[in-house]
C-alpha cells in the first residue's frame, strides 16, 4: 500500500469488550501506524474527525456507525474496511465501492460457532434433550423415556439444511460424523454441488416434508423474507423441529407462533423478528420451545477468533496480498 497506513478502530467497546487484546494491537503497529488505540464509538465527534483525516484503513466492529457519504467526506484516504464481525450490510453503503473502498469481513470466523451451537441444538433435538428434561423436572421419576417421546434417538433421523452458506456448509461437514440421512435446499446449487457436500439436493417443500429436524442457514433477502409461512410450516412432520440460528426474518413469526402454541411443532429458536419479543410472548414458557437471546454467534472467547482474521487480513493488505474474505458490491445482493 505504500507508505506505512494507517489504522483507526471504530466499533462500540460494549459490544466488543476484550475483543482487541493487547497482542492483536501489537501485530497490527508491526505493519501499520495506530494513532489511538480506543476505539471510536462515533464517527462524528472532534476525535473522529481528526482521526478519520488521517485513516487508510478502518477496524470496524459491532456498533460501528453507517460508512454514508458525510463519513466518507472526513475520511479522504480511507483504501480499506476490514469488519471484525460478520454482516457487512449494516455498516457498508454503495459510496463506499464507488470510490473503491475494499470491504472485508470476518463472517467466515463468526460462522463456526453459529455452526456448533447448531449441532449441538441437532443432536440435542434428535434426542429430545429439551422436552425430556423438563418432564423429567415434572414426575422427578423413572420412566419409559422411549415410549414416552416415540422416536426418541439420532440415529437415521432426517436432517433438512436450508441454505449452503458458510455455516451451512460447515453444519453439513460436522454431521458426517453422525449417522443422518441429511437434505439440503439451495437453489443456487446444482445436484452436483450437493453431491460433492455428501448430501441430497431437494426442493424446500419436499425438504419440510420429509425432515425431522429442518436447520435454517439461509441469507436474510427480500426472497426469502417468510419463506416459511403457514404453509410451508403445515408441511412439516408432526413433532419435527426447527431450528433457527440464522435470521428471524427467514420465518413468519405469527405462523411459527401459532405451530409452536398447537404443540404440533417443536423449535430452537436462537433469532427472531423483532430481535427482542414482547414480553408476553408465548416463546418465552412453551415447553416445546428452546429460546436463546442471538448468542449463536461469536460471543466472549470466541470474538478473538473474528479479530484474528481480521488482522490477518490487514497484514495481507500491507504486504500487497490478496483478500482471503473480500466482499464486493455485487455480492452484497446474496449474503447475509
Amino acid at each position: 500500500m505504500g507508505e506505512r497506513p494507517v489504522v483507526v478502530l471504530a466499533m462500540a467497546p460494549v459490544l466488543t469488550a476484550g475483543m482487541i487484546a493487547p497482542e492483536d494491537l501489537e501485530r497490527l503497529r508491526a505493519v501499520c501506524e495506530v494513532p489511538d488505540p480506543e476505539p471510536l464509538a462515533r464517527l462524528d465527534d472532534a476525535r473522529a474527525v481528526d482521526l478519520l483525516g488521517r485513516c487508510s484503513i478502518l477496524l470496524s466492529g459491532w456498533g460501528c456507525p453507517l460508512l454514508d457519504e458525510a463519513v466518507l467526506e472526513r475520511a479522504p484516504g480511507l483504501r480499506a474496511v476490514v469488519h471484525a464481525a460478520g454482516t457487512v450490510k449494516n455498516l457498508v453503503t454503495p459510496a463506499c465501492f464507488e470510490r473503491g473502498v475494499r470491504v472485508s469481513s470476518a463472517a467466515a470466523a463468526n460462522a463456526l460457532p453459529v455452526a456448533e451451537y447448531t449441532l449441538a441444538a441437532i443432536l440435542f433435538a434428535g434426542k429430545r434433550v429439551f422436552s425430556l428434561q423438563r418432564r423429567y423436572a415434572q414426575v422427578r421419576n423413572f420412566r419409559l423415556w422411549p415410549a414416552e417421546f416415540p422416536g426418541l434417538g439420532n440415529l437415521g433421523k432426517v436432517v433438512g439444511i436450508v441454505g449452503a452458506s458458510r455455516v451451512g456448509r460447515r453444519v453439513m461437514e460436522l454431521l458426517r460424523l453422525f449417522d443422518f440421512q441429511v437434505l439440503l435446499h439451495d437453489p443456487t446449487l446444482s445436484e452436483s454441488d450437493a453431491r460433492a457436500l455428501g448430501v441430497e439436493s431437494v426442493e424446500l417443500d419436499d425438504l419440510l416434508r420429509r425432515s425431522d429436524i429442518v436447520s435454517l442457514h439461509a441469507p436474510s433477502l427480500p426472497e426469502t423474507r417468510h419463506m416459511l409461512d403457514d404453509r410451508r410450516l403445515a408441511l412439516m412432520r408432526d413433532g419435527a423441529v426447527l431450528i433457527n440460528a440464522a435470521r428471524g426474518a427467514l420465518v413468519d413469526g405469527e405462523a411459527l407462533e401459532r405451530e409452536l402454541v398447537s404443540g404440533r411443532l417443536e423449535a430452537v429458536i436462537d433469532t427472531t423478528e423483532p430481535e427482542l419479543l414482547e414480553e408476553d410472548s408465548p416463546l418465552y414458557e412453551l415447553p416445546n420451545v428452546f429460546l436463546t437471546p442471538h448468542v449463536a454467534g461469536a460471543m466472549g472467547t470466541e470474538t478473538r477468533r473474528m479479530a484474528d482474521l481480521a488482522i490477518g487480513e490487514i497484514e495481507r493488505l500491507v504486504r500487497g496480498e490478496p483478500l482471503e474474505h473480500e466482499i464486493r458490491a455485487q455480492d452484497l445482493g446474496r449474503i447475509a
